[in-house]
């Protein structure tokens, strides 16, 4: 009981500060400095974006230098946090007015922000970049009422990971189903390599994301057609059992601990023979064991039985935002179309080749792009990924944006369910109705 009610309280706190946030913002427009000096771009805006890694790092800051040089007027002042400190940091900072002039978000926490108040529409910054340009599903994330409130900088999609080594010396297929899955991984789990890590980190989505997996599969969702938690289903309770099934005989026991990078640190080392994740992963395993890098592939979520249709489950369109409480959004709004420049753009792309896809549908075909080295190795990944984008969606958005999705991801609930299950020998389907309610509460004090 005190967990939920700490939660409830951060809900409640949070329509509080988004309250004090619309009053304060709503009063402020008119000291808002002009945007231009002499028809020159003018003022110092704040950037905060979760591109914590070195290279994609480097290349927004470049890319910021090299505005200024060419806008002297203007300063763009950067601050990273990972995404977890991020969505603390702008929660909280509502009340305040402790915000940035413009960010980078994940496609749930958009809805939250819109919701809020907090952000401005990007319609005509969308519009000059080129709609056209921009798959529909991308920019429907951020859109409400008419309105286009986020852009997306790049895409990437959920798949599983393999390493077609350990299948071929243990005589196994990649797997296709969840049944083919299951027994590859508690096959695999020898030799100081675990077939499956299953994380549940209570300071991060892992636990959601997992379940969604399964879930979406059979094709339901999360949440129901009236945006409710649907954590008890028959797909939901088999899927909970799938999962802890396989902590049991396949993972390592402190995964229940993981967070994002602890998951797929195993993955990059040689430790686990199958993972879940993007494209990123081909930079970790480069990074950290690069004489994997020709074992790795990807391959598309395992289904239900082999001749189902093939699902795209999770895609995330990693979306920019302008805030409304910014002095210099015409600053902001110039400052992102720089960085859609095509060689700026692929320039950008490539800090992370794979594990970013362009948002820019064109993009991909620039000789360019397709040239870059890991690009061409990774082909058969870059297609598998690609395929999985055109036809997947964040989670819960099955049924469109919605508050409530981003409230499924965010308040650490499935995670929690997991933890009493597997520590607490708690019985899965009582473990489920208790999460299930406490979703279901917490969605009824943001609904109006």
């Amino acid at each position: 009981m005190r967990k939920l009610f700490k939660k409830k309280m951060l809900v409640w706190g949070f329509a509080l500060l988004a309250s004090i946030f619309l009053i304060s913002a709503c009063g402020g427009k008119d000291k808002k400095d002009e945007a231009t000096v002499d028809g020159e771009l003018n003022g110092e805006i704040t950037f905060w974006h979760s591109f914590t890694q070195g290279p994609r790092m480097e290349s927004i800051q470049k890319s910021a230098e090299d505005f200024e040089k060419e806008h002297p007027g203007v300063k763009i002042k950067i601050e990273s946090f990972s995404w977890d400190d991020f969505y603390q940091k702008w929660t909280t900072g509502l009340a305040s007015n402790n915000v940035p002039d413009m960010s980078t978000a994940l496609p749930n926490h958009v809805v939250e922000m819109i919701d809020s108040g907090a952000v401005v529409p990007l319609n005509d910054l969308i519009d000059s970049i080129g709609r056209n340009r921009f798959s529909e599903m991308s920019i429907g994330e951020g859109h409400v009422d008419g309105n286009d409130y986020s852009i997306p900088l790049y895409s990437h999609a959920q798949v599983m990971w393999i390493r077609k080594d350990l299948l071929e010396e243990n005589n196994l297929e990649i797997p296709e189903t969840w049944d083919e899955f299951a027994k590859a991984a508690e096959i695999l789990t020898k030799d100081g390599v675990y077939g499956a890590s299953f994380p549940t980190g209570s300071n991060d989505f892992l636990g959601t994301r997992y379940l969604n997996y399964y879930v979406r599969s059979h094709g339901e969702s999360l949440l129901t057609d009236d945006l409710k938690a649907n954590i008890t289903s028959d797909a939901a309770i088999e899927g909970i059992k799938f999962w802890v099934d396989i902590y049991e005989k396949a993972s390592p026991k402190d995964s229940i601990s993981y967070n994002v990078l602890d998951q797929a640190t195993l993955y990059y080392q040689g430790k686990t023979a199958f993972d879940f994740n993007s494209g990123f992963q081909i930079a970790g395993v480069e990074a950290n064991s690069p004489d994997l890098l020709e074992y790795i592939d990807a391959a598309p979520i395992p289904k239900v039985n082999k001749d189902d249709e093939e699902l795209g489950i999770e895609t995330a369109n990693i979306p920019m935002v302008v805030w409304e409480n910014s002095e210099h959004p015409e600053v902001c709004k110039a400052f992102i179309e720089y960085l859609f420049e095509k060689d700026r753009y692929i320039e950008f792309l490539s800090a992370t080749p794979v594990g970013m896809l362009p948002s820019l549908n064109d993009i991909s075909e620039e000789p360019a792009y397709k040239e870059n080295k890991i690009v061409k190795q990774f082909s058969h990944a870059e297609k598998v990924i690609s395929d999985a984008v055109a036809k997947g969606t964040a989670i819960g958005y099955e049924h469109g944006p919605s508050v409530q999705a981003g409230l499924l991801v965010s308040q650490g609930i499935i995670e929690s369910m997991f933890q009493d299950i597997i520590t607490n020998d708690v019985q899965v389907e009582k473990a489920a109705k208790a999460a299930e309610e406490e979703l279901n509460e917490i969605f009824s004090s943001v609904e109006q």
